[in-house]
């Protein structure tokens, strides 16, 4: 990454983000707990369906760290969490963690309402990462995985609104690079994907942000939501 720390809107950078931990694999969970870092606190766990929606209902917390395959419920796994959750929707956000990697498990979740996914490949402090940018209002994928979501939701990769007089401000590189950062991509992974320097990811992102007059990857992500472009 570029030395940036995400950070949670309102809430002090000292501040961990309490999480609820679901999924039906103990030592799985104590693996996680182990590996996030200070900045996550993770308050509850759940390992079943029935479990998850009641915890959450219970805690309310920012983010839940949610398995897309659990026992319980009407079969339904994760997504039937997210759904049975909806009135808390407005202040606790899904984040999918899963061993899964198909299309249908992240179509289905994200349809649902989750605000990301990424697979249980990611390190400890990646997922720290996506923690904190999940609460902070940012859609987050592993990078293979935003594919789907784009294919799923009718916003290919190439797709540009082209009335859109905000977007006609931007380069076509400019438009690759904002709508990898709105994704919730970090500038190391957008410099990966389309073969530039960080320093050339940073720079690309000041003059969108200017162009587009945002003061943030969180508005930018908010920005890029409401024209269909994640």
């Amino acid at each position: 990454m570029s030395g940036e720390v995400p950070t949670v809107p309102g809430v002090p950078v000292d501040t961990p983000v309490d999480v609820v931990l679901v999924d039906d694999h103990h030592l799985f969970r104590t693996g996680v707990l182990a590996s996030l870092d200070a900045r996550v606190r993770v308050v509850g766990e759940a390992d079943t369906v029935d479990s998850a929606i009641s915890v959450v209902h219970q805690l309310q917390p920012p983010v839940v760290l949610l398995d897309v395959h659990l026992p319980g419920g009407d079969g339904g796994g994760g997504a039937e969490v997210i759904k049975a959750c909806a009135d808390v929707a407005s202040h606790t956000r899904f984040l999918a963690l899963s061993v899964s990697d198909s299309a249908e498990d992240v179509v289905a979740v994200i349809r649902a309402g989750a605000r990301g996914y990424v697979t249980k490949a990611i390190d400890g402090t990646a997922l720290s990462d996506a923690v904190l940018r999940v609460a902070g209002g940012d859609a987050v994928f592993s990078p293979r995985l935003a594919g789907f979501v784009l294919d799923a939701f009718g916003a290919a990769a190439g797709d540009v609104a082209t009335g859109d007089d905000e977007l006609d401000r931007l380069s076509a590189r400019e438009r690759e690079v904002m709508r990898l950062i709105a994704r919730g991509y970090s500038y190391r992974e957008v410099a990966s994907e389309l073969f530039i320097s960080i320093k050339t990811v940073e720079t690309h992102v000041s003059a969108v942000l200017r162009k587009l007059q945002l003061s943030s990857r969180h508005e930018l992500t908010r920005w890029a939501a409401a024209r269909r472009l994640l």
